[in-house]
């Protein structure tokens, strides 16, 4: 008998320290701590061209998609691979829809959000941010020889069916537009395209990179620049990496971002132009 409670005892002793062995392997919570794991998770939305895009190779520095046979390409992606180095850590480009990004950086699914995304007020309630990593400016995405093609100022939109990305400050800025169709928001930029394309709609409101690209993509586009247009916030221009509240990555990201001039940030952003896939 006492020979059995012995070996039970062993079993249970055994199995106690498994378990614990089991539990103690880097539990990161509910997504991962880029502090506990060799690897550095970015979510973007890969159909922003040129911050970032989908493609179906890695030419071009394009980098993987985690759990999808694609890969991610752009502006975003360049400057997530230079912070993932300056980490010592590999790329993971997990892909996102818009309105998914910053609720996939408060649970913990994503280390940081690289998308394009502006620093707003509203935005800075929820998430902290780095310091800007790319600074443009507002203009129109209209049809090539279309009424629209020669504006100059907002007023010139007077009457026009304008949209613009859901959930994004670009939307929120066409009230700026007296006698302007506020069209619904759009889900992403391939859609407005095609509505802009269908003629379902007049321009869509986007940042200049956006739609330099969209225009060299399609020849039927071209881009407006006002020369008096809308009234933006230096954050609302911006961009810049999403982080959770509080999160100590900021200091590390910020000293990487330092060491990229606005020679090469420009260069990399025309690189991005000029890579972008003919579709995007």
């Amino acid at each position: 008998m006492k020979r059995k409670m012995a070996f039970l005892s062993t079993i249970f002793l055994s199995t106690t320290l498994l378990l614990s062995g089991c539990g103690s392997g880097g539990e990161s919570g509910s997504g991962g701590s880029s502090e506990e794991s060799d690897t550095f998770k970015v979510g973007m939305e890969a159909a922003y061209a040129p911050f970032n895009w989908t493609q179906g190779d890695d030419s071009n520095g394009a980098v993987k998609i985690s759990g999808n046979a694609e890969y991610a390409g752009g502006y975003d992606v360049e400057i997530a691979k230079r912070i993932a180095e300056g980490m010592g850590k590999e790329l993971e480009i997990v892909k996102t829809e818009w309105d998914g990004l910053v609720p996939a950086l408060t649970s913990g699914k994503i280390d940081a959000i690289v998308a394009g995304m502006s620093p707003t007020e509203e935005r800075k309630a929820t998430i902290d941010f780095t310091e800007p990593y790319y600074t443009s400016e507002l203009v129109m995405v209209v049809k090539k020889g279309g009424e629209y093609e020669g504006a100059t100022s907002l007023s010139d939109f007077s009457g026009a069916k304008i949209t613009a990305q859901l959930n994004t400050f670009h939307y929120s800025v066409i009230d700026q537009i007296d006698g302007v169709s506020k069209e619904t928001a759009m889900d992403s930029f391939p859609s407005m395209r095609v509505a802009l394309e269908s003629g379902v709609i007049d321009g869509y409101v986007s940042e200049r990179p956006e739609a330099v690209s969209a225009s060299a993509a399609n020849k039927n586009f071209a881009m407006v620049e006002f020369e008096d247009g809308f009234e933006t916030s230096p954050d609302d221009t911006a961009v810049a990496v999403g982080l959770e509240k509080g999160s100590d990555l900021a200091e590390q990201i910020n000293e990487t971002l330092a060491g990229i001039s606005e020679e090469e940030r420009q260069e990399i952003m025309d690189a991005a132009i000029q890579n972008q896939p003919a579709a995007q």
